[in-house]
């Protein structure tokens, strides 16, 4: 599957129809845009209604004897100022409120989006680019449908009603003004491409920049330990100078444009006042009718040069819309059959894998896995053992359905996963990780993060069987101390063991441990060993190990290399065997008599 990213960058060319996939969240709030236009409609029929009171006061005179007429006359424009500043306070408000709500729900839906995709999309995806995509992007659609969309339609009413009031005032001189505008416009419709080009590189060169930023500060403990401090900001220095310059090209695109089409409109008035000048001299039009033309005149130009300013903005959010509906359109690779399929009640727990085969999507035809066949029955604890690279993790993640095999069936209580909504799926199954993640949140949320309504005593009673309670406890807020992100804060054996109450606490028919003690020291390992065997109980286990010495109990080992079944059997039968187990376990056994003979010979030696 070729990536969103890629797939934008064979594509620059935004097309303003992109901003149709987003404009369905704006629709949903038909009252919010009716009081906008209301209010946009009033503000605007106030705006137009002043020229004709300035014509007035012109015509009538200004002098003693008319003092209380004028006096009037202000009065009422004092009037339509207080209705213009009311309506288009309200108007500001609606379509600035209208904006921030569909932005919200763009993100909101970006991001339920996201968490739907299959893990392979993400193997091609940098993850600061996507967030870039979620903060940079939506806010440039706040821009506008809220900003934006509000200065457009406000000058759009204004540049309308002043071309129709300068009609009525003047026919003859508006056709000058009529003649101007496909001068003024037709540029604006040309050069938008080029803005939209410009604008969708600026974009793209700053979620780059924002990818590398991400992924620096996430490990920022490799970064210092090697010292790389300075080439790293060197780097981003780069990345964020290239976003730069993408923004200038697309700035000077904008103010070309922007400059043009304000000298065509306001150039355009001019020649008109001189044309009307010419009348007024001859006496075929009054001072105050050409004043009152000169008005609705700069009001149109004003609106005509607002207009095109806006259409810039809406140039650049169609590149940011089309980056956005790139990721909306990204249908996930695994997803529930139009009608899943139902496990039986309760869940036994009995995996099967049935000649399967496969390879990684985007790493070629290379296999991972080639005709890999057993069954697990329920309640049964079969451990994967082999050399690293030989497949062992991949067949968790088939179990768990964030891929589909190349070729074969993987099945739950005879039931072809792939037939099941992944969702079920995946709650009848408990994972403990290798490397366990902890989120940036309190303790207690992160070991009821599968279980979310959970209570605080089942919480601890979880971590007890963990042996996680003595350290939680000590912490300053016990259970609600809040963690650092990716649970920095915490040793790799503290970590392991908050993944494994978070498993204990999900309570499900399956549990795969891959590698569920590999950070925990000697004393820690048989406290939770211990646990895990009573977790065990009852239920179908898979266990990944490289340290031998935790399955020698399993029920039965399955030996993989280069992805292939060699080896199955119990430890003792497959010792007998002589084969590739027995080899792993030599070398594991021998090297931990030699390191714990040496040790006494060391502290000898001191």
């Amino acid at each position: 599957m070729s990536s969103a990213t890629d797939a934008g960058r064979r594509a620059p060319r935004a097309s303003l129809g992109a901003l149709k996939s987003v404009l369905p969240y704006a629709l949903v709030y038909k009252g919010r845009i009716a009081a906008a236009l209301a209010a946009l409609f009033v503000a605007s029929a106030a705006t137009l209604v002043v020229p004709v009171a300035v014509r007035r006061m012109v015509d009538f005179g200004f002098s003693d004897a008319n003092a209380g007429v004028i006096r009037s006359y202000f009065l009422g424009m004092l009037v339509v100022v207080a209705v213009l500043a009311i309506a288009s306070g309200l108007r500001y408000y609606y379509v600035m409120t209208l904006g921030e709500r569909v932005v919200a729900d763009v993100r909101s839906d970006l991001f339920t989006h996201l968490t739907r995709l299959d893990p392979g999309f993400f193997d091609a995806e940098k993850t600061g680019e996507i967030a870039s995509r979620l903060s940079a992007d939506t806010t440039q659609l706040k821009a506008t449908f809220g900003s934006s969309a509000s200065i457009a339609l406000r000058n759009l009413f204004m540049f309308v009603g002043a071309v129709a009031m300068m009609v009525v005032t003047s026919a003859w001189l508006s056709a000058y003004v009529l003649a101007a505008i496909p001068v003024i416009v037709l540029p604006l419709f040309a050069a938008g491409r080029a803005v939209r080009q410009r604008s969708r590189r600026a974009q793209d060169t700053l979620a780059d920049a924002t990818a590398f930023a991400t992924e620096s500060l996430s490990a920022v403990r490799v970064m210092q330990s090697f010292v790389a401090e300075k080439f790293t900001a060197g780097r981003y220095r780069q990345a964020a100078y290239g976003a730069y310059e993408a923004a200038r090209s697309m700035a000077q695109a904008r103010g070309v444009v922007t400059a043009a089409a304000l000298f065509l409109a306001f150039g355009s008035v001019v020649i008109v006042l001189w044309a009307g000048a010419q009348a007024v001299v001859a006496g075929s039009m009054s001072g105050g009718t050409l004043t009152q033309f000169l008005l609705y005149a700069v009001l149109g130009a004003g609106a005509l040069g607002q207009l095109t300013e806006v259409w810039n903005e809406v140039s650049q959010a169609a590149g940011a819309a089309g980056r956005i509906g790139e990721l909306l359109a990204v249908e996930p690779r695994i997803a529930a059959p139009a009608k899943p399929l139902a496990l039986a009640r309760p869940v036994r727990g009995e995996v099967t894998f049935d000649a399967v085969d496969f390879a990684y999507p985007g790493r070629g035809d290379e296999p991972v896995l080639s005709d890999v066949g057993f069954r697990v029955a329920p309640g049964e604890v079969v451990a994967i053992v082999g050399p690293s690279g030989a497949g062992k993790s991949t067949l968790f993640q088939l179990a768990l359905r964030f891929y589909d095999p190349t070729r074969g069936v993987v099945r739950l209580d005879g039931v072809d996963v792939a037939k099941l909504d992944p969702a079920a799926l995946r709650a009848e199954i408990a994972l403990v990780p290798q490397d366990a993640f902890i989120f940036g949140a309190s303790v207690a949320d992160n070991i009821a993060y599968g279980a979310p309504g959970a209570s605080r005593e089942k919480i601890a009673a979880a971590a007890k069987k963990a042996a996680a309670d003595g350290f939680i406890s000590a912490m300053p807020q016990g259970y609600d101390t809040l963690l650092g992100e990716r649970g920095v804060t915490l040793s790799g054996g503290e970590r392991q063991r908050i993944a494994i109450a978070r498993a204990i606490l999900k309570d499900a028919p399956v549990l795969l441990l891959d590698e569920a003690t590999s950070a925990l020291d000697a004393e820690n390992e048989t406290l939770v060993q211990g646990a895990l065997e009573t977790l065990m109980k009852g239920r179908t286990t898979l266990v990944i190990a490289h340290r031998l010495a935790t399955i020698v109990n399993a029920h039965r080992i399955l030996v993989l290399e280069a992805g292939s079944i060699v080896e199955e059997g119990t430890h003792a039968s497959l010792l007998a065997a002589n084969g590739l187990y027995a080899r792993l376990a030599r070398l594991q056994f021998e090297t931990g008599a030699a390191a714990l003979t040496a040790a006494p010979v060391a502290e000898a030696a001191q």
